[in-house]
Order: C-alpha cells, then sequence, then structure tokens
C-alpha cells in the first residue's frame, strides 16, 4: 500500500515511515525537505499520486493560537482539498488529548484541525494521543539557562513508536470517524518526569512547576489531559523510556522515580 505521510520528516513521522516499511508499504514523505509545502499546498498533489492512505502527523511548535490555528487550517486544507483531487480513500490523523475541551492556544489549532477533517471530503479517522515520553525532554531544550519552567499537567505519557504502530495498524482498516484515544499505563505528574529525564541525562537544573492562569491551566492541572476510559493502553513506562536513555548517556540509575 502507497502511504503519504504529513510531517514524515519530524518525531513521530519518522516512526510513521519506518513502520509503514516495516509492514511492506511504500511511504511518501509530505515535507518541505522533500518539495511539498502544507501550508501553500506546493508539490501536493503531485506527491499524492497514487497514494491509498495519508497519515497526517504534521506539526507546528507554538503555544500561540493565532500561529497554531493558521498552520493548522492552511495545512488542513491544502492536505484534504489535494487529497480528494488525487483519489485518496481514506486520511487518518493524530490529535491530542483535550483539544476539544480545553481552550488553550496549540490545542485550538488542533481542534480547528479536527473540525475540518470531520467536515471534508475523504473519509477519516481521527486519533488522539497523550503527551509522548520525549515530552518532558522538550520542555527542557525549550528553557534556557538554569532553570526550567513546567506547567502544572497530569499526564499519561505514552511510547511515540507504539502511537506510531497504532496509526499505521488504523491507516491498514476502514475509515472509523474519532477512535479510542491512545495513552500510557500510568498517569505521571509532568514536573516529576522533567526531573527524572534530567537526571537519566546527567544535567542538573532546578525544575519549577507553575500553574497556568485561567479555565486551561485549572484544566492540566487537575487531569484534563488525561483520557477518561475507554482507551488504547500503551506498554512503555516513563521508567523504562528512561532507563534506555540512561544507558545512552552512561548514567547508571539515572531513571530512578525518586524526586529533589
Amino acid at each position: 500500500m502507497k502511504v503519504a505521510v504529513a510531517g514524515g520528516t519530524g518525531l513521530l513521522g519518522r516512526l510513521v515511515v519506518a513502520e509503514l516499511e516495516r509492514r511492506g508499504d511504500v511511504p511518501v514523505v509530505l515535507a518541505r525537505s522533500r518539495g511539498v509545502d502544507l501550508t501553500t499546498g506546493i508539490g501536493l498533489v503531485r506527491a499524492l499520486r497514487g497514494v491509498t492512505t495519508v497519515v497526517d502527523v504534521s506539526n507546528v511548535t507554538t503555544t500561540s493560537r493565532r500561529r497554531a490555528v493558521a498552520f493548522f487550517t492552511a495545512a488542513t486544507q491544502q492536505l484534504l482539498a489535494a487529497a480528494d483531487r488525487a483519489g485518496v480513500r481514506h486520511v487518518v490523523t493524530l490529535s491530542i488529548v483535550g483539544a476539544d475541551t480545553i481552550d488553550f492556544g496549540y490545542y485550538l489549532g488542533k481542534r480547528r484541525q479536527e473540525e475540518l477533517l470531520a467536515a471534508g471530503p475523504a473519509p477519516w479517522t481521527l486519533l488522539r494521543a497523550t503527551q509522548f515520553h520525549e515530552f518532558a525532554g522538550q520542555l527542557v531544550d525549550r528553557s534556557p539557562g538554569p532553570v526550567v519552567v513546567v506547567p502544572r499537567m497530569r499526564s499519561r505519557p505514552v511510547a511515540a513508536r507504539e502511537v506510531a504502530a497504532h496509526l499505521v495498524e488504523l491507516a491498514h482498516g476502514a475509515p472509523r470517524g474519532v477512535v479510542e484515544p491512545i495513552a500510557g499505563p500510568e498517569e505521571l505528574d509532568m514536573a516529576d518526569l522533567v526531573r527524572r529525564r534530567l537526571r537519566a541525562t546527567g544535567r542538573r537544573r532546578l525544575v519549577l512547576s507553575l500553574r497556568l492562569p485561567g479555565p486551561a491551566g485549572r484544566a492540566f492541572a487537575d487531569g484534563g489531559l488525561v483520557p477518561a476510559p475507554p482507551f488504547v493502553t500503551g506498554s512503555e513506562t516513563a521508567e523504562e523510556h528512561l532507563a534506555r536513555l540512561a544507558a545512552a548517556a552512561g548514567q547508571p540509575g539515572g531513571a530512578g522515580t525518586r524526586s529533589t
């Protein structure tokens, strides 16, 4: 099966491409580095020729409502229009748990993407996922200086590779609309995860947990990012993920659970 992957050069996109190849599919990467611009549509129709299914894991790094809504509106409209012209039979899109209920900048962009998908011309499947295990590391990388500021939030972090495998499984099935979300096996505090990740990689930083203002901050802190059952449960724990990081960084015992 020939499957296009929107955002195929990102963290999750590369894992989706690898899983497609493992299953014997032919992946087509939709990314600017491959001559395809999702927001303008340049190269899209050509790239989608002969494609049966599209997996959309495109992303933008921002917390700005304006930027998130602008990106996901343009990218989704262009992708769906090109998919319709190319005769694509199934669009599988990844969203995030809480996007449909929490009025936070990035989430509002994902909500717009969900709305456009549901109203679009192509048969579709929508999967919402919780934060990846890698999210803690992204928070560290986005905080320059000696202090890492972490929003107060509860989550069920999930392995990105397990999300990728589930997306490919959905791509091989019939369009199903909104499906059960996917989440990790344990509910954890994000600030604690950041501290544990720092230890696992041998880095020393002060972690400051702050509650975001308004209803969005309350939802983050009170479990709004944790899906209600039923949901698909990944198997990799944070401990297992951090153990691999610690081994790669040469830090014995770096995945320990104690917070400082």
